[in-house]
């Protein structure tokens, strides 16, 4: 048996649209070595691109409905029916495809009306639009998240093992925590040792995580969960080896792995 120390890991998105492969090549991979790891994931391939924009075209989502006052609501329940189509891909690998539905349905249902009393604020002139405009697009970037750290709890319990879902981004939390405290009490009454976590990218804080660092706010939760954790090793998964050239880009056949290298 293993000597378990603390691992932080962050799965992207593409990985994590590839669920069944994640379970089998990182999460179980080694029996011996399944808990002291804590997995912070984001939000299902170009879930994220849907509700805030393109992170490479910058084609507009739902964020630039909901600022230029247009049919947002719409365009979320269309988005709401297409996570309910990708969750029936997880099915058969275990998740449980109700309480998954429930569970990001009342989510996008209940933000739909957040929206809207943000709306109403927002017309009464009394407060300062680019404020209520960066809560929303928190409000917006933490759905994705919940979806997918959520699925991955279910379908590692429905494999039969321990596995907690840690809900950073403050749903229905009005304490004001900043955004240390918030990972701090989160995981303060958990034993990473004894249970697989599977945390969300994004973390409500009174900075604003994206105030600061926008689309990069992921990766930032993944630092300061390792940091805060005290973590032994802190891990990125990728699709791709860090390579000369972006392969959706350049082309898989045009981009050449950069193997060892110093910091």
């Amino acid at each position: 048996m293993k000597k378990h120390t603390l691992r932080i890991e962050k799965i992207g998105g593409t990985s994590m649209s590839r669920f069944p492969e994640i379970i089998n090549n990182i999460i179980l991979r080694d029996k011996d070595d399944i808990y002291g790891r804590i997995y912070v994931v984001s939000a299902y391939a170009g879930v994220t691109d849907e509700l805030l924009e393109h992170k490479k075209s910058g084609q507009p989502g739902i964020y630039k409905l909901f600022e230029d006052e247009e049919n947002y609501p719409r365009k979320m329940l269309a988005l709401r029916d297409n996570l309910f189509e990708f969750n029936e891909t997880l099915e058969s690998t275990g998740l449980n495809l109700q309480e998954a539905n429930d569970f990001i349905g009342d989510r996008i249902d209940l933000s739909i009306n957040i929206l809207r009393s943000m709306e109403n604020v927002l017309a009464s002139g009394y407060v300062t639009r680019n404020e209520l405009l960066l809560a929303a697009r928190e409000l917006l970037a933490s759905l994705g998240e919940m979806q997918s750290a959520f699925n991955s709890t279910s379908i590692l319990k429905s494999h039969g093992y321990d596995a907690t879902f840690v809900d950073l981004s403050g749903w229905e939390d009005g304490r004001q925590l900043t955004i240390d405290r918030r990972i701090i009490n989160s995981f303060e009454k958990i034993d990473p040792l004894s249970t697989i976590c599977f945390a969300t990218g994004y973390t409500k804080g009174t900075e604003g995580i994206m105030r600061e660092f926008d689309r990069g706010y992921s990766e930032v939760t993944f630092s300061k969960v390792a940091v805060l954790l005290g973590a032994s090793e802190a891990i990125i998964h990728k699709e791709y080896h860090l390579c000369s050239g972006d392969p959706l880009i350049i082309g898989e056949h045009n981009a050449h792995p950069v193997c060892n290298t110093n910091y």
